[in-house]
Protein backbone atom coordinates (compact mmCIF):
# COMPACT_ATOMS: atom_id res chain seq x y z
CA UNK A 1 0.00 0.00 0.00
CA UNK A 2 2.17 3.04 -1.43
CA UNK A 3 2.10 5.45 1.23
CA UNK A 4 -1.52 4.56 1.93
CA UNK A 5 -2.09 5.20 -1.70
CA UNK A 6 -1.63 9.28 -1.50
CA UNK A 7 0.38 9.44 -4.77
CA UNK A 8 -2.91 7.19 -6.78
CA UNK A 9 -3.85 10.54 -8.68
CA UNK A 10 -0.37 11.41 -9.41
CA UNK A 11 0.34 8.58 -11.61
CA UNK A 12 -2.47 9.44 -13.58
CA UNK A 13 -0.60 12.62 -15.05
CA UNK A 14 -3.22 14.68 -14.21
CA UNK A 15 -1.18 17.37 -12.22
CA UNK A 16 -1.72 18.42 -8.21
CA UNK A 17 -4.85 20.53 -8.92
CA UNK A 18 -6.33 16.95 -9.90
CA UNK A 19 -4.61 15.27 -6.76
CA UNK A 20 -6.03 18.07 -4.38
CA UNK A 21 -9.20 18.39 -5.92
CA UNK A 22 -9.62 14.76 -3.82
CA UNK A 23 -8.28 15.66 -0.59
CA UNK A 24 -5.31 13.77 -0.57
CA UNK A 25 -2.37 14.51 0.56
CA UNK A 26 1.60 13.80 -0.54
CA UNK A 27 2.84 13.64 3.24
CA UNK A 28 3.07 10.01 3.81
CA UNK A 29 4.07 10.66 7.70
CA UNK A 30 0.79 11.30 8.40
CA UNK A 31 -1.10 7.89 7.50
CA UNK A 32 -4.76 7.99 7.74
CA UNK A 33 -7.17 5.45 8.19
CA UNK A 34 -9.22 3.32 5.65
CA UNK A 35 -12.42 4.96 6.25
CA UNK A 36 -10.35 8.68 5.66
CA UNK A 37 -8.73 7.80 2.99
CA UNK A 38 -12.49 7.22 1.20
CA UNK A 39 -13.60 9.80 3.37
CA UNK A 40 -10.88 12.12 1.02
CA UNK A 41 -11.70 9.71 -2.34
CA UNK A 42 -15.65 10.95 -2.02
CA UNK A 43 -14.18 14.79 -2.10
CA UNK A 44 -13.32 14.23 -5.21
CA UNK A 45 -16.42 13.61 -6.57
CA UNK A 46 -18.68 16.59 -7.40
CA UNK A 47 -22.15 14.77 -5.79
CA UNK A 48 -24.27 17.24 -3.68
CA UNK A 49 -24.70 16.49 0.05
CA UNK A 50 -28.22 16.99 0.03
CA UNK A 51 -29.19 13.46 -0.51
CA UNK A 52 -27.25 9.95 -0.24
CA UNK A 53 -27.20 8.28 -3.88
CA UNK A 54 -27.98 4.82 -3.93
CA UNK A 55 -28.30 4.56 -7.53
CA UNK A 56 -24.89 3.36 -9.13
CA UNK A 57 -26.30 1.10 -11.23
CA UNK A 58 -28.31 3.17 -13.22
CA UNK A 59 -25.60 5.86 -13.40
CA UNK A 60 -22.14 6.61 -12.12
CA UNK A 61 -21.25 10.26 -11.23
CA UNK A 62 -18.15 10.97 -12.31
CA UNK A 63 -15.32 12.63 -9.98
CA UNK A 64 -13.41 15.85 -10.94
CA UNK A 65 -10.96 14.50 -12.87
CA UNK A 66 -13.35 12.63 -15.15
CA UNK A 67 -14.82 15.77 -15.97
CA UNK A 68 -11.90 17.67 -16.15
CA UNK A 69 -10.64 15.29 -18.56
CA UNK A 70 -13.94 16.19 -20.35
CA UNK A 71 -13.75 19.65 -20.33
CA UNK A 72 -10.05 20.43 -21.41
CA UNK A 73 -10.62 18.13 -24.54
CA UNK A 74 -14.22 20.02 -25.18
CA UNK A 75 -11.76 23.11 -25.46
CA UNK A 76 -8.96 21.89 -26.90
CA UNK A 77 -10.91 20.41 -30.17
CA UNK A 78 -13.25 24.18 -29.72
CA UNK A 79 -10.25 25.95 -29.93
CA UNK A 80 -8.68 24.41 -32.14
CA UNK A 81 -11.10 23.45 -34.44
CA UNK A 82 -9.96 19.61 -35.16
CA UNK A 83 -12.20 17.06 -33.15
CA UNK A 84 -9.38 14.45 -32.36
CA UNK A 85 -9.08 11.18 -32.66
CA UNK A 86 -9.84 8.66 -30.28
CA UNK A 87 -6.99 5.54 -31.10
CA UNK A 88 -5.08 6.70 -27.24
CA UNK A 89 -8.25 6.51 -26.09
CA UNK A 90 -8.92 3.15 -27.22
CA UNK A 91 -5.61 1.86 -25.81
CA UNK A 92 -6.21 2.78 -22.20
CA UNK A 93 -9.31 1.25 -22.19
CA UNK A 94 -7.87 -2.04 -23.87
CA UNK A 95 -5.39 -1.98 -20.55
CA UNK A 96 -7.89 -1.97 -18.57
CA UNK A 97 -9.71 -5.04 -18.91
CA UNK A 98 -6.56 -6.98 -20.19
CA UNK A 99 -7.09 -7.02 -24.04
CA UNK A 100 -5.57 -6.27 -27.28
CA UNK A 101 -6.79 -2.97 -28.77
CA UNK A 102 -7.62 -4.91 -31.98
CA UNK A 103 -10.41 -6.42 -29.83
CA UNK A 104 -12.23 -3.28 -28.52
CA UNK A 105 -14.80 -1.58 -30.81
CA UNK A 106 -16.03 2.00 -29.19
CA UNK A 107 -19.55 2.09 -28.50
CA UNK A 108 -22.16 4.31 -26.71
CA UNK A 109 -23.42 1.94 -24.36
CA UNK A 110 -23.86 -1.54 -23.51
CA UNK A 111 -26.94 -2.31 -25.94
CA UNK A 112 -25.09 -1.23 -28.28
CA UNK A 113 -22.47 -3.75 -28.27
CA UNK A 114 -24.92 -6.34 -27.80
CA UNK A 115 -26.74 -5.49 -31.07
CA UNK A 116 -23.70 -5.94 -32.97
CA UNK A 117 -23.36 -9.53 -31.58
CA UNK A 118 -26.90 -10.68 -31.73
CA UNK A 119 -27.31 -9.48 -35.27
CA UNK A 120 -23.75 -10.34 -36.41
CA UNK A 121 -23.85 -13.85 -35.31
CA UNK A 122 -24.62 -16.43 -38.30
CA UNK A 123 -27.90 -17.77 -36.34
CA UNK A 124 -31.04 -19.41 -38.76
CA UNK A 125 -34.59 -20.23 -38.00
CA UNK A 126 -34.57 -22.90 -34.90
CA UNK A 127 -30.75 -22.69 -33.08
CA UNK A 128 -31.29 -22.14 -29.82
CA UNK A 129 -30.00 -18.93 -27.39
CA UNK A 130 -30.27 -20.13 -23.75
CA UNK A 131 -30.92 -16.49 -21.68
CA UNK A 132 -32.17 -15.70 -17.97
CA UNK A 133 -35.07 -14.69 -17.35
CA UNK A 134 -33.26 -11.46 -15.12
CA UNK A 135 -32.20 -9.61 -18.33
CA UNK A 136 -32.41 -5.95 -18.32
CA UNK A 137 -34.22 -4.96 -21.81
CA UNK A 138 -30.71 -3.57 -23.71
CA UNK A 139 -30.34 -7.52 -23.44
CA UNK A 140 -33.51 -8.81 -23.53
CA UNK A 141 -34.74 -7.16 -26.55
CA UNK A 142 -32.43 -7.65 -29.41
CA UNK A 143 -32.55 -11.49 -28.85
CA UNK A 144 -36.64 -11.19 -28.81
CA UNK A 145 -36.14 -9.07 -32.29
CA UNK A 146 -33.70 -11.30 -33.67
CA UNK A 147 -36.24 -14.23 -32.38
CA UNK A 148 -39.55 -12.25 -34.14
CA UNK A 149 -37.69 -11.62 -37.57
CA UNK A 150 -35.35 -14.87 -37.85
CA UNK A 151 -37.04 -17.87 -35.93
CA UNK A 152 -33.97 -18.42 -33.22
CA UNK A 153 -35.64 -20.10 -30.32
CA UNK A 154 -35.12 -18.31 -26.85
CA UNK A 155 -34.20 -20.95 -23.80
CA UNK A 156 -35.17 -18.78 -20.53
CA UNK A 157 -34.14 -19.86 -17.21
CA UNK A 158 -34.19 -18.78 -13.45
CA UNK A 159 -30.83 -18.52 -11.95
CA UNK A 160 -30.25 -20.35 -9.09
CA UNK A 161 -29.17 -19.46 -5.47
CA UNK A 162 -26.01 -20.43 -6.10
CA UNK A 163 -23.07 -20.21 -9.03
CA UNK A 164 -23.13 -23.84 -9.13
CA UNK A 165 -26.98 -24.05 -9.40
CA UNK A 166 -26.91 -21.45 -12.73
CA UNK A 167 -24.64 -23.15 -14.31
CA UNK A 168 -26.23 -26.28 -13.71
CA UNK A 169 -29.29 -24.76 -14.77
CA UNK A 170 -27.48 -23.45 -17.73
CA UNK A 171 -26.04 -26.94 -18.50
CA UNK A 172 -29.81 -28.25 -18.29
CA UNK A 173 -30.56 -26.12 -21.34
CA UNK A 174 -28.32 -27.02 -24.19
CA UNK A 175 -28.86 -29.48 -27.32
CA UNK A 176 -26.97 -29.43 -30.10
CA UNK A 177 -28.66 -27.00 -31.92
CA UNK A 178 -27.85 -24.29 -28.77
CA UNK A 179 -25.90 -21.67 -30.46
CA UNK A 180 -25.44 -18.84 -28.34
CA UNK A 181 -25.58 -18.21 -24.04
CA UNK A 182 -25.97 -14.85 -23.15
CA UNK A 183 -26.31 -13.92 -19.70
CA UNK A 184 -25.39 -10.63 -17.93
CA UNK A 185 -22.51 -10.72 -15.32
CA UNK A 186 -24.14 -9.19 -12.55
CA UNK A 187 -27.82 -8.67 -12.88
CA UNK A 188 -29.41 -5.65 -13.06
CA UNK A 189 -32.41 -7.11 -11.10
CA UNK A 190 -30.82 -8.48 -7.85
CA UNK A 191 -27.39 -7.53 -8.23
CA UNK A 192 -26.28 -11.48 -8.74
CA UNK A 193 -23.07 -12.49 -9.98
CA UNK A 194 -23.11 -15.06 -12.88
CA UNK A 195 -20.61 -17.76 -13.18
CA UNK A 196 -19.11 -16.08 -16.68
CA UNK A 197 -15.71 -18.04 -16.42
CA UNK A 198 -17.31 -21.25 -15.68
CA UNK A 199 -20.26 -20.97 -17.83
CA UNK A 200 -17.35 -19.83 -20.85
CA UNK A 201 -15.46 -22.87 -19.81
CA UNK A 202 -18.33 -25.29 -20.20
CA UNK A 203 -19.54 -23.41 -23.70
CA UNK A 204 -16.15 -23.46 -25.65
CA UNK A 205 -15.62 -26.97 -26.05
CA UNK A 206 -19.16 -27.24 -27.54
CA UNK A 207 -18.73 -24.10 -30.00
CA UNK A 208 -21.34 -22.33 -27.81
CA UNK A 209 -20.80 -18.96 -28.01
CA UNK A 210 -20.68 -16.55 -25.19
CA UNK A 211 -22.15 -13.23 -25.21
CA UNK A 212 -22.01 -11.36 -22.14
CA UNK A 213 -23.89 -8.13 -20.55
CA UNK A 214 -21.45 -6.50 -18.88
CA UNK A 215 -23.46 -2.84 -18.23
CA UNK A 216 -22.27 -3.54 -13.95
CA UNK A 217 -19.27 -5.67 -14.57
CA UNK A 218 -16.42 -3.80 -15.71
CA UNK A 219 -15.65 -1.28 -12.36
CA UNK A 220 -16.53 -3.09 -9.96
CA UNK A 221 -15.05 -6.31 -10.56
CA UNK A 222 -10.54 -6.23 -10.65
CA UNK A 223 -12.10 -7.54 -13.91
CA UNK A 224 -9.57 -8.84 -17.25
CA UNK A 225 -11.86 -9.75 -20.17
CA UNK A 226 -9.20 -12.31 -21.32
CA UNK A 227 -9.09 -14.38 -17.97
CA UNK A 228 -13.36 -15.00 -18.25
CA UNK A 229 -12.49 -16.73 -21.29
CA UNK A 230 -16.50 -15.33 -22.78
CA UNK A 231 -16.17 -14.70 -26.21
CA UNK A 232 -17.70 -10.87 -26.10
CA UNK A 233 -18.48 -8.84 -23.45
CA UNK A 234 -20.25 -5.61 -23.50
CA UNK A 235 -20.32 -2.54 -21.35
CA UNK A 236 -20.71 0.82 -20.22
CA UNK A 237 -18.44 3.37 -18.78
CA UNK A 238 -21.01 5.72 -17.27
CA UNK A 239 -22.08 2.80 -14.38
CA UNK A 240 -19.73 1.56 -12.22
CA UNK A 241 -16.51 3.09 -14.22
CA UNK A 242 -17.75 6.51 -13.31
CA UNK A 243 -17.15 7.56 -16.97
CA UNK A 244 -19.18 10.12 -19.08
CA UNK A 245 -22.90 8.88 -20.43
CA UNK A 246 -22.87 7.68 -24.42
CA UNK A 247 -19.77 5.90 -24.18
CA UNK A 248 -18.70 2.33 -24.03
CA UNK A 249 -16.91 -0.58 -25.80
CA UNK A 250 -17.43 -3.92 -26.72
CA UNK A 251 -14.56 -6.88 -26.76
CA UNK A 252 -14.75 -8.93 -29.17
CA UNK A 253 -12.09 -12.16 -29.41
CA UNK A 254 -9.86 -11.96 -32.07
CA UNK A 255 -10.11 -14.97 -33.38
CA UNK A 256 -13.82 -13.89 -33.91
CA UNK A 257 -14.04 -10.89 -36.30
CA UNK A 258 -14.62 -12.95 -38.97
CA UNK A 259 -17.65 -14.61 -37.43
CA UNK A 260 -19.54 -11.57 -36.06
CA UNK A 261 -20.89 -9.83 -39.71
CA UNK A 262 -20.34 -5.78 -39.41
CA UNK A 263 -23.50 -4.20 -40.99
CA UNK A 264 -23.25 -0.98 -40.18
CA UNK A 265 -20.17 0.70 -41.59
CA UNK A 266 -18.24 3.56 -42.15
CA UNK A 267 -14.87 5.43 -42.30
CA UNK A 268 -12.67 3.28 -40.59
CA UNK A 269 -14.40 0.34 -41.29
CA UNK A 270 -12.85 -0.98 -44.20
CA UNK A 271 -9.44 -1.97 -45.19
CA UNK A 272 -9.52 0.21 -48.73
CA UNK A 273 -12.77 0.64 -51.31
CA UNK A 274 -13.02 2.54 -54.50
CA UNK A 275 -15.99 3.20 -56.73
CA UNK A 276 -14.68 3.69 -59.77
CA UNK A 277 -13.46 -0.23 -60.55
CA UNK A 278 -16.05 -2.42 -62.29
CA UNK A 279 -18.11 -3.42 -60.02
CA UNK A 280 -16.99 -0.67 -57.41
CA UNK A 281 -15.29 -2.81 -54.50
CA UNK A 282 -15.37 -3.30 -51.30
CA UNK A 283 -12.73 -5.98 -50.82
CA UNK A 284 -12.17 -6.03 -47.05
CA UNK A 285 -13.49 -4.87 -43.70
CA UNK A 286 -10.86 -3.07 -41.66
CA UNK A 287 -8.63 -6.62 -39.56
CA UNK A 288 -9.90 -5.22 -36.08
CA UNK A 289 -12.65 -4.78 -34.10
CA UNK A 290 -13.10 -1.20 -35.33
CA UNK A 291 -14.79 -2.43 -37.90
CA UNK A 292 -17.95 -2.29 -35.95
CA UNK A 293 -17.23 1.34 -34.85
CA UNK A 294 -16.94 4.35 -37.87
CA UNK A 295 -17.02 7.69 -38.49
CA UNK A 296 -16.90 10.94 -35.93
CA UNK A 297 -16.47 9.85 -32.57
CA UNK A 298 -16.52 12.25 -29.12
CA UNK A 299 -13.13 12.86 -28.81
CA UNK A 300 -14.48 14.61 -25.67
CA UNK A 301 -16.18 11.56 -24.23
CA UNK A 302 -13.68 9.07 -24.77
CA UNK A 303 -10.96 11.28 -23.20
CA UNK A 304 -13.42 11.12 -20.16
CA UNK A 305 -13.72 7.30 -20.47
CA UNK A 306 -10.24 6.96 -20.40
CA UNK A 307 -9.62 8.85 -17.39
CA UNK A 308 -12.29 7.31 -15.83
CA UNK A 309 -10.48 3.63 -16.58
CA UNK A 310 -7.03 5.40 -15.54
CA UNK A 311 -8.57 6.96 -12.56
CA UNK A 312 -9.60 2.75 -10.88
CA UNK A 313 -6.13 1.76 -12.26
CA UNK A 314 -4.19 4.33 -10.37
CA UNK A 315 -6.20 3.64 -7.39
CA UNK A 316 -6.26 0.27 -7.76
CA UNK A 317 -8.79 -2.02 -9.26
CA UNK A 318 -8.64 -4.67 -6.48
CA UNK A 319 -8.64 -2.15 -3.72
CA UNK A 320 -11.89 -0.93 -5.64
CA UNK A 321 -13.38 -4.13 -5.57
CA UNK A 322 -12.39 -4.79 -2.09
CA UNK A 323 -14.09 -1.61 -0.97
CA UNK A 324 -17.53 -1.94 -3.17
CA UNK A 325 -17.68 -5.66 -1.75
CA UNK A 326 -17.52 -4.32 1.79
CA UNK A 327 -19.90 -1.70 1.59
CA UNK A 328 -22.75 -4.17 0.09
CA UNK A 329 -21.69 -6.77 2.92
CA UNK A 330 -22.27 -3.69 5.19
CA UNK A 331 -25.69 -3.13 3.48
CA UNK A 332 -26.58 -6.98 3.28
CA UNK A 333 -25.69 -7.27 7.14
CA UNK A 334 -27.67 -4.50 8.24
CA UNK A 335 -30.95 -5.97 6.31
CA UNK A 336 -30.35 -9.45 7.85
CA UNK A 337 -31.27 -7.69 11.30
CA UNK A 338 -34.63 -6.84 9.86
CA UNK A 339 -35.42 -10.15 8.92
CA UNK A 340 -39.48 -10.38 9.36
CA UNK A 341 -39.61 -6.58 7.55
CA UNK A 342 -38.63 -7.19 4.44
CA UNK A 343 -37.27 -10.16 2.11
CA UNK A 344 -33.63 -9.96 0.79
CA UNK A 345 -33.42 -11.47 -2.45
CA UNK A 346 -30.01 -10.95 -3.66
CA UNK A 347 -27.83 -14.22 -3.04
CA UNK A 348 -26.43 -14.44 0.71
CA UNK A 349 -22.99 -16.68 -1.30
CA UNK A 350 -20.40 -14.55 -1.61
CA UNK A 351 -19.22 -15.49 -5.33
CA UNK A 352 -22.67 -14.69 -5.94
CA UNK A 353 -22.85 -10.99 -5.17
CA UNK A 354 -21.06 -7.89 -5.42
CA UNK A 355 -22.21 -4.72 -5.95
CA UNK A 356 -26.11 -4.51 -5.45
CA UNK A 357 -28.62 -5.61 -2.68
CA UNK A 358 -32.07 -5.85 -3.26
CA UNK A 359 -35.08 -7.02 -0.96
CA UNK A 360 -38.54 -6.56 -0.86
CA UNK A 361 -40.66 -4.63 2.26
CA UNK A 362 -42.97 -6.93 3.80
CA UNK A 363 -45.26 -4.08 5.09
CA UNK A 364 -45.21 -1.30 2.57
CA UNK A 365 -45.53 -1.56 -0.97
CA UNK A 366 -42.71 -1.00 -3.04
CA UNK A 367 -43.20 2.13 -4.78
CA UNK A 368 -44.63 3.53 -1.68
CA UNK A 369 -41.59 2.86 0.18
CA UNK A 370 -39.32 4.56 -2.30
CA UNK A 371 -41.47 7.44 -2.29
CA UNK A 372 -40.92 7.90 1.38
CA UNK A 373 -37.14 7.24 0.72
CA UNK A 374 -36.86 10.12 -1.77
CA UNK A 375 -38.49 12.11 0.89
CA UNK A 376 -36.09 11.33 3.06
CA UNK A 377 -33.04 12.14 1.09
CA UNK A 378 -32.11 9.04 -0.40
CA UNK A 379 -31.86 8.25 -4.23
CA UNK A 380 -32.81 4.28 -4.79
CA UNK A 381 -34.23 2.30 -7.44
CA UNK A 382 -37.19 0.20 -7.94
CA UNK A 383 -36.76 -3.16 -9.92
CA UNK A 384 -40.39 -3.88 -11.16
CA UNK A 385 -38.37 -6.09 -13.73
CA UNK A 386 -38.91 -9.69 -13.59
CA UNK A 387 -42.03 -9.21 -11.44
CA UNK A 388 -39.80 -9.07 -8.28
CA UNK A 389 -41.84 -5.60 -7.55
CA UNK A 390 -38.24 -4.85 -4.96
CA UNK A 391 -36.28 -2.39 -3.85
CA UNK A 392 -32.42 -2.26 -5.28
CA UNK A 393 -29.83 -0.67 -3.84
CA UNK A 394 -26.10 0.00 -5.45
CA UNK A 395 -23.39 1.57 -3.98
CA UNK A 396 -19.67 2.71 -5.02
CA UNK A 397 -16.19 3.85 -3.29
CA UNK A 398 -17.87 7.52 -2.96
CA UNK A 399 -20.37 6.48 -0.33
CA UNK A 400 -19.66 5.60 3.65
CA UNK A 401 -20.67 2.91 5.70
CA UNK A 402 -22.24 5.70 7.98
CA UNK A 403 -24.56 6.61 4.89
CA UNK A 404 -25.64 2.78 4.70
CA UNK A 405 -26.19 3.09 8.44
CA UNK A 406 -28.83 6.03 7.99
CA UNK A 407 -30.76 4.05 5.38
CA UNK A 408 -30.96 1.18 7.47
CA UNK A 409 -32.05 3.33 10.54
CA UNK A 410 -34.74 4.73 7.98
CA UNK A 411 -35.51 1.41 6.22
CA UNK A 412 -36.56 0.21 9.72
CA UNK A 413 -38.27 3.43 10.78
CA UNK A 414 -39.97 3.11 7.58
CA UNK A 415 -41.30 -0.70 7.90
CA UNK A 416 -41.75 -0.65 11.45
CA UNK A 417 -44.24 2.05 12.09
Amino acid sequence: MKSNRRIFLGQLGLGLAALEATGQTLNPSKPISEEAFWDNVRKGFPLTDNRVYLNNGTFGPSPKVVLDAIKTSLDKTNTSGEYGHTDEYRKVLAKFVGVSEEEISLTHNTTEGINIICWGLDLKEGDEVIISLHEHVGNALPWLNRAKLHGIKLKTFEPGTTAEETLDRIKNLVTPKTKVITVPHISCTLGQVYPVKEIADFARPKGIFTAIDGAHGTGTFDINYKELGCDSYATSCHKWMLGPNGSGFLYLKKEHLDRIQAYQVGAYSDAGWDLYTTPPSFPAYNPTAHRYDYGSQSTPLYAGAAASAEYHMALGKDKIEKRVRELSQHLYTGLEELNGYLDILTPKEVQSSICMVTFKPKNLEYREFSKKASKAGFRIRVVPESQLNAIRISTHIYNSKAQLDDFLKFTKEALTT
